[in-house]
């Protein structure tokens, strides 16, 4: 075992060593051998007094694999790997000599015939940055300090807690102009996102996907590195830097995790042996026509264990908090996206797949059985059912959905004139009537400020004020509503811009006042939100919500009582989304007394005319909504007020209150 000089340092490659044990064989064929990570991959060693790597790679349907790199000048005679005799398809050997920081590839010849191709490692745990695509020898310790976070983040995760996240694109959420409008790093991001996102009171940060992926544009979703943060911003050290300083700031760390498609490029999965092995070999099956990429053959064993090995690698070696699985719908459907004649019914004839809603199923189970703290959120755009209800139950498992119709729904009525919403009132009051099939999450997210749709303040009617009314109106009636909170980068401060990901966001927008407003509206939104448990302990419970008035469709105006586990935890919510302000406005209430105005979007703190209640109101014994108390309130012109009955000897918890009496 003494190294080649032709070599470049390596020694000949030696077959005995080995990572995986009879056990693990059996559950790798058994399909249930999830922590793949530890026995696969590239893992520096020391072997019989030798330091060297240990390279194991499934392919079955090869008839030869070497392992290349820099150590053997991508020499593909020099270090041939040996199958395992156990009918695995692994093929594994220890290469003495190859340390950390080594470049290497698999030269995979097929049995299918054709020449050698070159392949990244499917469980390499970092890559070479884009456009170079060689697989990195390297190690995973890291020194964590966030004990005290992993101790009591089963309380910030739990589903009655506050939750209301922040979703990020790392390569644009801050740039550095001076130094070619480069991104930030792993290690400059974590100082700044962390205090930011404490600053504005969110509760967790959610990242677009950072696996590695080789055309930037994808944003992540067309991932390669299922293994492998984007080297594009450091080493995995640090993207564990970030996440670890994340939690120090009482943060939690939710991923994008992308299991419906892979991409396509020719040293990734896609025909990795000469054959369809990650994939279907039918495209009708095995090719997205949308995103022009690969889709998992989920009936696999061996796939479905590298995908939930995937899963459970971030939540274990990298501490997150949360996955949120993107493209739910595209996997659960085997004519998503397509026309007839262009998918393969199932073995009933019918149009769900099969295989995938096995592999969601026993992905949850895993995740949860592995790490009970954590949760799950599936994007999933359909009306599936059960979606977050129990495996044992026939639902999906997943912890969390993002409420999808509810975006699309908010987002069309705060578009239309304030004159014309009265027609389309049921768009703001639909969301109730399903409110509690599911747990859900309510997103403002990526998606619908790309492509052409604008900014969120963009898609405002009104002349420039009027946007910002109705923006900090959208964001009233959000957090108020049932459901945990999503909001994509930028939208907390009303960015004027679409979202671009080669560019900053526009900090810069924070010079003006109007911008620094729909900031801190956000922010008071985020601390009475967590506050208050009355707007978050019973989110997924009929008990949380009760309508006052629905029905006053003339002045498009809601009211509602949101209500915590205790006595007495109760706010009253109303919301006036037309720009005609009421003086004399009556709404029912539950009991008498003061009834405290905690926050008002008209308030001159953001910026509005500071038309309100002095603060608060005093219940009179006339009954309306069929209470036997009611509040005349002045509702400010496109403003939401939350009020909260006061108790004997309490003070006021106002953050920012109005300025001006009743009309």
């Amino acid at each position: 075992m003494t190294p080649d000089p032709k070599g470049g340092g390596a020694g000949s490659v030696v077959h005995g060593p080995s990572l995986l044990t009879e056990g693990d064989i059996y559950l790798f064929k058994e399909g249930s051998h999830f922590r793949l990570y530890d026995k696969l991959g590239a893992h520096p060693l020391t072997a019989d007094g030798l330091e060297g790597t240990h390279f194991a790679v499934w392919a079955p349907n090869a008839a030869r694999v070497a392992v290349i790199g820099d150590f053997n000048r991508w020499d593909a005679r020099r270090h041939p790997l040996a199958v395992r005799w156990d009918g695995s398809g692994i093929w594994e050997g220890f290469v003495p000599g190859v340390a950390k920081g080594a470049l290497y590839k698999y030269a995979v010849t097929s049995r299918a015939g054709g020449p050698p191709v070159q392949k990244a490692d499917p469980l390499g745990v970092f890559h070479e940055a884009p456009p170079r695509s060689a697989s990195i020898v390297w190690d995973l310790d890291y020194r964590w300090c966030d004990a005290d976070w992993m101790a009591r983040r089963h309380r910030a995760n739990a589903l009655d807690a506050p939750q209301s996240v922040y979703e990020v694109h790392l390569g644009s959420w801050r740039r550095v102009p001076g130094e070619g409008n480069r991104p930030l790093t792993y290690r400059e991001l974590a100082p700044l996102l962390s205090e930011y996102v404490r600053d504005m009171g969110f509760t967790h940060v959610e990242i677009m996907p950072v696996m590695e992926h080789p055309y930037y544009g994808s944003w992540g979703y067309q991932s390669i590195g299922y293994f492998a943060p984007t080297s594009r911003f450091g080493t995995p050290q640090d993207f564990m830097y970030l996440g670890d300083m994340l939690h120090a700031h009482g943060i939690g760390v939710i991923l994008d995790w992308v299991p419906s498609h892979f991409a396509t490029d020719g040293h990734g999965l896609a025909r990795f042996d000469g054959t369809s092995l990650y994939e279907h070999e039918d495209p009708r099956k095995g090719f997205h026509p949308d995103w022009k990429s690969a889709i998992f053959n989920y009936g696999r064993n061996e796939v479905r264990e590298f995908l939930i090995s995937s899963a459970l690698f971030w939540l274990d070696r990298y501490h997150a908090d949360g996955l949120r699985i993107d493209a739910v719908a595209s996997m659960l459907y085997l004519d998503y996206s397509r026309k007839a004649g262009e998918w393969i019914p199932n073995r009933h004839g019918g149009r769900e797949n099969l295989e995938a809603l096995s592999f969601i199923r026993r992905l949850n189970e895993a995740a949860y059985a592995a790490f009970p703290a954590i949760q799950t959120t599936a994007e999933e755009s359909t009306a599936w059912p059960m979606v977050t209800r129990p495996t044992s139950s026939g639902g999906l498992g997943f912890g969390l959905k993002l409420k999808m119709g509810w975006m699309h729904d908010m987002l069309a009525y705060f578009s239309k004139d304030p004159l014309f919403r009265k027609h389309s009132h049921k768009d703001l009051t639909f969301s109730m009537w399903y409110a509690y099939t599911e747990n859900f999450v309510l997103p403002l997210s990526h998606d619908e400020v790309v492509h052409g749709k604008g900014s969120l303040v963009g898609k405002m009617p009104g002349g420039e004020l009027e946007k910002y009314a109705n923006l900090k109106a959208l964001f009233g009636y959000m957090y108020t509503h049932p459901g945990k909170k999503l909001l994509f980068m930028g939208g907390e401060f009303a960015q004027w811009k679409e979202w671009a990901h080669e560019e900053s966001l526009e900090w810069h927008a924070l010079d003006h006042q109007t911008h620094v407003h729909v900031q801190r509206w956000v922010r008071d939104l985020n601390a009475l939100y967590r506050r208050e448990p009355a707007l978050h302990e019973l989110d997924h419970d009929p008990a949380g919500f009760e309508w006052v008035d629905f029905n006053d469709v003339d002045h498009s105006v809601v009211s509602y009582l949101r209500k915590g586990r205790a006595p007495g935890e109760t706010v009253l919510v109303v919301c006036n989304f037309t720009p005609v302000s009421h003086g004399d406005y009556r709404v029912g209430v539950p009991a008498g007394g003061t009834w405290r105005e905690l926050l008002n979007s008209d308030a001159r703190d953001y910026g509005g005319s500071g038309l309100g209640n002095l603060g608060a109101a005093k219940a009179e014994a006339k009954p309306a909504h069929g209470r036997p108390f009611s509040l005349r309130l002045c509702l400010p012109p496109l403003g939401v007020l939350v009020l909260k009955r006061e108790s004997c000897g309490a003070s006021s918890v106002s953050t920012a209150t109005s300025t001006s009496p009743p009309a």
